[in-house]
Order: structure tokens, then sequence, then C-alpha cells
């Protein structure tokens, strides 16, 4: 009897589990709630190499050399863990006379060679930050997103300029300006640990609509004043395999969530109807990325 009453509940909880419907996916526009929020790359290896050790293996590197070894580094893994957690900037917006909110992930700080204990904010050229962004399901930023996101910033850390020469283009100058920036964001740590939102510290590599008419440059702005005043206005004179100490690369998930949906950053910008919802230029992104090719570099 007992054996009969077991095997009634078996199968009474089988049929249960069978007339079930299969788990809900979504619609792909559809927003969830995040727990993928994070950099798609491996864990960082424990025998990876530190910032300080690859400031000395980049130095003799030439710069095709350099960024190869930079791409290398960066999708085995060997970024700091505070980088792989995406941070939400969230905006309010207009949309047809209504109002919607856009949440847009981005990298907490600037991408980084290294450990938490032991990084290296490395500069970079378009080139490479669009390969790394398309290898990662991720972008560059705008210049109105780069605006909110300092303004969202937990941190605002003050601009330490160089003064300009022709060793700017190089590592050991990138790794004096680290050293800055490392002095300035562990100040006050306790208050303001890894991983919370920080700017100010480096121009962004942008997108524009620029791009489409200067194919060969690199777009730059920000490097924000604590008064919210960028040092650096939009500016396209550089040539694309140009990168100096004040440059940083921050991505942002290609996904962008508007109100209850996620749309494409690249379908935003270039959609005539809702650009404005992430750009603040004239018409639509007719290009929202930069081309890579190699065959650019000296």
């Amino acid at each position: 009897m007992r054996k009969q009453r077991r095997l009634l509940w078996i199968v009474l909880i089988g049929s249960f589990l069978c007339c079930q419907d299969d788990p809900v996916t979504g619609d792909q526009n559809t927003y969830n709630p995040p727990d993928e929020h994070v950099l798609s790359l491996p864990t960082r290896s424990s025998d990876a190499l530190s910032g300080s050790t690859l400031v000395s293996i980049l130095t003799p590197l030439s710069l095709r050399q350099r960024e190869a070894r930079i791409l290398t580094e960066i999708l085995s893994g060997n970024i700091p863990d505070f980088l792989r957690q995406l941070v939400p900037v969230t905006m309010s917006a207009a949309l047809n006379g209504s109002p919607v909110t856009v949440t847009f992930y981005a990298t907490c700080d600037y991408l980084a060679l290294g450990s938490d204990e032991d990084y290296f904010l490395i500069p970079m050229t378009p080139i490479l930050a669009q390969e790394l962004a398309d290898s990662l399901d991720m972008s560059l930023m705008t210049r109105k997103m780069v605006d909110t996101l300092w303004q969202q910033a937990d941190l605002k850390l003050e601009p330490r300029p160089i003064p300009p020469s022709a060793a700017m283009v190089t590592i050991p100058v990138f790794a004096e300006h680290n050293e800055l920036v490392h002095t300035q964001r562990f100040q006050d740590i306790s208050n303001y640990p890894l991983g919370i939102l920080v700017a100010g510290h480096k121009k962004d590599v942008i997108l524009s609509n620029r791009i489409i008419t200067n194919q060969n440059k690199v777009v730059i702005y920000g490097w924000h004043q604590l008064n919210g005043q960028p040092i650096q206005p939009l500016y396209s004179g550089h040539v694309n395999w140009y990168a100096d100490y004040s440059h940083g690369i921050r991505l942002v998930r290609r996904r962008i969530r508007v109100d209850d949906q996620n749309k494409d950053i690249g379908d935003i910008l270039s959609d005539p109807a809702i650009y404005k919802l992430l750009s603040d230029e004239d018409g639509p992104m007719l290009m929202p990325r930069y081309p890579v090719d190699k065959s650019s570099y000296p």
C-alpha cells in the first residue's frame, strides 16, 4: 500500500512538471532584472602579470606590437576585478513628447591591465578600442553619455595634466600619469572603494557624427574639471593611431534600456526619431563605430 501511494505521488508530480510551460525567455527587447551586466571575460589567471610588470614589457614595443599585446592581455582576462561589474547610469529624456528613462551600463573606470592591487590605466587607439568593444558586445560612448556619467559619478577626480611633449604618447608617460591618478584615487579609498563610478581623470575616446567624414581620425572629449567644465571640447584633429597619456577607454554595454525595452546603441544613434536619447549632436549617427583598420598603424 505504501509503495502504491509513493508511486501515485511520483506520477502526479511528474504529470504536474510535464504540464508546466517552458521557462519564459521573454522578448529580446524586454528588460529583465540584470545579473549579466559584467564584462564577458575569463577569470583573471593566478599567474597573470601585474600592471607595473606590463609597463616594463610594453615600453620597448612598437605601437602595433603594443596594441596587440594589450588586446591579448585583456581578452585573456588580465584586468582588475573591480572593472568587471558594469555600473548603471540613468538619464531622463523625452520621446514623442512622452518622458522615458534611459539606462546604460558602463565600466566603473577606464580600461586597465593588471589586478586590483596593481593596475595600469591603459590609453589606446580607437582601432583597438573598437576591436575590444566588438569582442565584448560593448560600445564606446557619445559626448552626451560622457557628460551624464560624469554628473552621476560617485567620485569626481580633478584632472592632472602633464606638460605636453613628444613623449606624451609613450608608455613611460602613461605610467607617470597612472601614478598621479592612483595617488588621487587612493586618498580616500575607504569611503570610495574600487568599483564605484569614478570620472574626471581622463579624456574619453567617443562616438560622434564626425567619424563618418573623419574615418582616419580619433574623436576625443571630456576631462571634466570639478566645476563641470571639460578641458577637452569635441576634437577630431588627431590621426586614428594617436593615443596619449590623457586618453581613456570606457566601454558601455551595447544593449541600452529604454523604459522596459532593450535597444541596441547603434540602432538608437542611427535612428532619426530617437538618436537624441543618447546624442546631443545634430542629426543621427550614420557610422556609430570606428573602422578597425590595422593598416592605419604607422
